[in-house]
């Protein structure tokens, strides 16, 4: 995507946030603009277009049932920035935002490699809320142990210390009990595959061989190649859509087997179509799962006729638009558009207790006025309920899924429970 075309998207985003709204939705003169530093470029490029549109659902859905009134007295909008799938960019949007635009809080990013440096450089020492719909790294979660995010990030998606092990667990169960690796040499890369080793070889798995790679190559061969060597009966793809689909096309190519085992964010149509339906007929993934819930429901048929071509099932979709209903039921709660008084509300709105209350219209109205009224309330979200531990880390389920006919197709679900099962017999670190 070209500057101008990527100009072009966050204006048409931003343009359907602040102006799709009932004229009394419109009454507050006054804006609270929440940051949002996603890729809208680069390997998580459609990741990041998915989430802007499903942020742009809550905060009109949010507006609209706050009326005159408004959210914490002003109308919800957000500044969309691309971090064009790199740290360094990523940081200096992050900056404008807080240093000049002055935001208490952020969503983003999409990728660990992007998230990490804006908690280390940015809101953890500013101070700024941070909540992240797709940054799955452990690297996270060791950092707020040890401090380093200081309580300002939270994130709505599992880390990858569980999803790999459900992904090894998975392998096992299809038969995989083979394989090569090729995985995208960033921390979610090498996290993710440390993970999934662990878990796998434990089990009885054989790793044949592993090969990383750098984004953004304009050949995969030579990492193919290697991959090849010592005829692996499947390839275990960490990657994203666009670097992954040269990878899949050249594996393929190559005479690879067309036997693969993909990570969440090779659950894409975009994917399926460029590399071609007839030869991921045998293709498994793991992916965060959800909960059904009124609020999954209504996310179904609401998200795919707004969001320019996306389906409800896109990667990053859902746990955005969670992410988003909760900073805007966050910002409602705590009653002014300040970072202190917003982390604490992130946890009052999701905490048991609570009267629950669901994503649309109905639901968002109900929350509000309780808000108004002082009583408590626990959003059930897209993704099921969401409850942050100290971490700022979720837990859930994880959904099994198969490529068939160039169609995503869920086969089950791995409880956390079930994945804590294995990991209980995996050896000491």
């Amino acid at each position: 995507m070209s500057f101008a075309r990527r100009a072009a998207f966050a204006a048409a985003v931003a343009a359907a946030a602040f102006g799709a709204l009932p004229a009394a939705a419109q009454a507050p003169a006054c804006t609270h603009n929440v940051g949002m530093v996603v890729s809208l470029t680069g390997p998580a490029g459609r990741f990041g277009q998915a989430a802007a549109k499903s942020v742009e659902l809550a905060f009109n859905e949010l507006n609209a049932a706050a009326g005159a009134t408004g959210i914490a007295g002003c109308r919800l909008g957000f500044d969309l920035r691309d971090a064009q799938s790199q740290g360094s960019v990523a940081v200096d949007q992050a900056r404008q935002l807080v240093d000049l635009r002055r935001t208490p809080a952020i969503i983003g990013g999409i990728i660990s490699s992007v998230s990490i440096p804006i908690v280390t450089s940015v809101t953890g020492p500013a101070g700024v809320v941070q909540i992240s719909p797709a940054s799955s790294s452990p690297t996270l979660t060791r950092m707020a142990v040890e401090g380093q995010t200081r309580g300002w990030f939270f994130r709505t998606i599992t880390s990858d210390a569980l999803q790999g092990t459900a992904a090894a667990r998975y392998a096992m169960d299809q038969g995989l009990r083979r394989l090569a690796i090729i995985h995208v040499n960033n921390d979610f890369g090498v996290n993710m595959v440390n993970e999934f080793r662990r878990a796998y070889v434990a089990l009885g798995g054989t790793i044949i061989s592993t090969t990383p790679y750098n984004q953004g190559q304009a050949s995969y061969a030579p990492e193919v190649t290697n991959a090849l060597r010592g005829d692996p009966p499947a390839l275990y793809l960490v990657s994203y859509p666009g670097d992954g689909t040269t990878i899949a096309r050249t594996w393929i190519q190559q005479g690879g087997p067309a036997t693969f085992l993909l990570n969440d964010g090779m659950n894409s149509a975009d994917f399926i179509r460029d590399v071609g339906p007839r030869f991921l007929n045998n293709a498994f993934g793991t992916s965060s799962g959800t909960v059904s819930t009124p609020s999954t429901e209504y996310f179904a048929r609401a998200y795919p006729p707004m969001s320019g071509g996306f389906g409800a099932g896109a990667p990053a979709a859902d746990r955005a638009f969670d992410a988003a209903a909760i900073l805007g039921l966050a910002i409602a709660k705590a009653g002014r558009f300040e970072a202190a008084a917003i982390r604490e509300a992130i946890r009052q709105v999701t905490a048991p207790g609570g009267t629950e209350i669901h994503a649309g219209p109905e639901g968002f109205a109900r929350g509000l006025e309780l808000i108004r009224a002082g009583q408590a309330i626990r959003y059930i979200g897209v993704i099921g309920p969401v409850e942050f531990d100290a971490n700022g880390d979720i837990t859930g389920p994880f959904r099994k899924w198969r490529i068939q006919n160039g169609e995503i197709t869920t086969v089950g679900q791995m409880t956390v429970e079930e994945v804590q099962a294995v990991q209980r017999q995996l050896p000491p670190r």
